[in-house]
């Protein structure tokens, strides 16, 4: 019969880590007497991180006390006292190789239902002061797991627990935690995993990406001459020769790129980019990345780039490059691209954000896509339009194509018509896009959108999409700044522009970070590239720090590294685990 042996809880309190303050609720203590377990939590108990621990599906957390004394062992400790390890139960028996998903218990005047196992996190590594816990647990296969209250009331030390139903699939929580972090899955298990209704929504669609990522794998292997999502092109950097510069607006230009020998160039997707290696001639060389603006089938490229105020390389680009100049550039590459389907597509910009939409819209018209199109784009008035014709004309190859154009700036309709378009012309509108326009353009609740603007439109447009009815995972968005940070727990301070990092500075291999702007030697004082990234105030993200969760990985667009410690499953090739990942060469990272 299982036991509980300790119930522990703990308030969210803020806690010193490497130089910032951590809101965390990982630190329990035992309590003494009954207490109530309600729906959302235990009486005296809290989680300082709602988007990773907690909430009706995570209500309970259970470690068992056979894995205290095997945690004892193998760390050599003597010092594992109830509630180290986070949980709010503390019980014999109830293993993780024995639990299943779904399982219902009873303990004292409550019942549970067993949710998912612990979810992979850096904060039990700071409680205990082994930072490679979050990789320990999985890869020992001693998780612990997550309890639902299905009846609310009062537990105690000492209660019996008892098994009221087993899960329908009886699939163990290791199983489970496997099946998600750890390689070579068993496509018949992750079936078996959606069909656990108890298993916590995360999960669920974790496991429902898993499993359509095996299906576009086989189907590949089964049509090994169509692969759309297979990346074309060279490793690292390849010499260029710019073809020839044509002026778009007053201040966009695009540049198309041949082969220095005269070879075809590989064809990209519609709606990746081209990371370009610049020497501007006051420092090492800058790395920018810029959206293909055209269909590549010719074999040659074409990128579009707008010449920003303060723009270094941009501003270089514009002023220095010629005709025949040679340019390095790493292959096509991105995940930003039009999906095959049948469906409704939207192709929504603004500015100089219409460079992989057109790409996208020149692959549409070339095939003639049955499909209804909508084209919508922002600018501040005709002359800033760019590639107002070209688009025009796309769209008009389209069986069912629609245009709406927005003009931003007072009195850009007198400019529309001074620049030679029709005064009449029922796709252009004064003013910016409004829920009430959108809606009016027709676009439906099934299409595909693609984004691409200034963050701002993006939210903007991205929030009245789903307001108008589009599920979230029908809304694509691509942006060129780093990413928002996905650092849990970390109190948020004000943000700081990215920096050459403190310190002396380093001797070993350039690291840059292409989508900041920096580049800095490494240095071997530091522990990975995730800590180099911090040091900059370079947006991150990640979640174990350990190699395991995967919320870290980076896009590589050049270089070579090496893991301490080993990832449990080694990235896709072409990224990077950047929390336990330092350059063995010159590396250049998409962050």
């Amino acid at each position: 019969m299982a036991t509980l042996l300790s119930v522990n809880v703990g308030m969210p309190k803020d806690v010193p880590w490497q130089g910032r303050t951590v809101r965390t609720g990982v630190w329990k203590a035992p309590v003494d007497g009954p207490r109530m377990v309600r729906r959302l939590n235990i009486d005296g108990d809290g989680q300082g991180d709602l988007a990773g621990h907690g909430g009706e599906m995570r209500a309970v957390l259970v470690y068992q006390s056979q894995s205290y004394r095997y945690w004892q062992e193998q760390l050599g400790r003597d010092d594992l006292t109830f509630g180290i390890f986070g949980e709010n139960f503390t019980v014999d028996g109830l293993c993780d190789d024995d639990v299943c998903i779904g399982d219902r218990y009873r303990i004292g005047e409550a019942e549970f239902e067993v949710t998912q196992p612990r979810v992979t996190c850096y904060r039990v590594g700071m409680r205990l002061g082994e930072p490679a816990m979050a990789s320990l647990l999985v890869a020992h296969r001693r998780p612990g797991f997550y309890l639902r209250v299905l009846t609310e009331g009062h537990v105690r030390a000492g209660d019996e627990i008892t098994l009221v139903r087993k899960g329908p699939e009886e699939l163990s929580v290791a199983e489970t935690d496997a099946l998600l972090y750890l390689p070579h899955r068993d496509p018949a298990r992750l079936r078996k995993a959606l069909d656990i209704p108890a298993l916590s929504p995360g999960w669920q669609q974790s496991f429902r990406e898993l499993a359509s990522a095996q299906q576009h794998q086989q189907h590949q292997q089964d049509e090994p001459d169509q692969q759309p999502g297979q990346e074309p092109g060279w490793a690292g950097f390849r010499t260029l020769r710019v073809a020839r510069i044509v002026p778009e607006t007053p201040t966009v230009s695009s540049i198309h790129l041949d082969s220095a020998d005269g070879t075809p160039l590989p064809e990209a997707r519609p709606g990746q980019y081209l990371s370009l290696r610049v020497a501007t001639g006051d420092g090492a060389p800058t790395v920018r990345s810029y959206s293909l603006s055209a269909a590549t089938g010719a074999g040659t490229y074409r990128i579009s780039v707008k010449r920003e105020p303060h723009g270094r390389v941009s501003g270089h680009l514009h002023a220095s490059l010629h005709p025949g100049d040679l340019v390095d550039v790493a292959s096509p590459r991105g995940t930003f691209v039009l999906d095959q389907g049948a469906g409704p597509v939207a192709l929504v910009s603004a500015g100089i954000g219409a460079t992989p939409v057109l790409a996208m819209l020149h692959r549409l018209a070339a095939v003639r896509d049955p499909r209804p199109i909508w084209w919508i784009h922002t600018a501040r008035d005709r002359a800033h339009h760019v590639f107002a014709d070209e688009a025009h004309a796309l769209v008009a190859q389209l069986p069912h194509g629609h245009e709406h154009i927005h003009y931003t700036a007072a009195g850009s309709g007198t400019a529309t018509r001074e620049a030679g378009s029709r005064p009449d012309a029922p796709h252009i509108h004064q003013g910016r896009m409004t829920a009430r326009s959108l809606a009016e353009t027709g676009v439906p609740q099934d299409a595909d959108a693609y984004l691409c603007g200034p963050p701002a439109f993006m939210d903007d447009v991205g929030r009245r999409l789903r307001e108008h009815g589009l599920r979230p995972e029908r809304i694509h968005t691509e942006a060129f700044t780093a990413l928002p940070a996905v650092n849990p727990g970390i109190t948020p301070t004000a943000p700081v522009r990215p920096h050459q990092p403190p310190g002396p500075t380093g001797t070993g291999p350039l690291v840059t970070f292409a989508r900041s702007g920096i580049t800095t030697p490494w240095s071997p004082t530091r522990t990975s590239l995730l800590e180099l990234a911090e040091d900059c105030d370079i947006p991150t993200r990640w979640s174990c720090r350990t190699g395991v969760c995967h919320t870290c990985v980076t896009p590589l667009v050049s270089g070579d590294v090496t893991y301490a410690p080993e990832p449990l499953e080694p990235p896709e090739a072409g990224t990077v685990l950047a929390c336990c990942s330092r350059p063995t060469t010159e590396v250049v990272l998409d962050l």
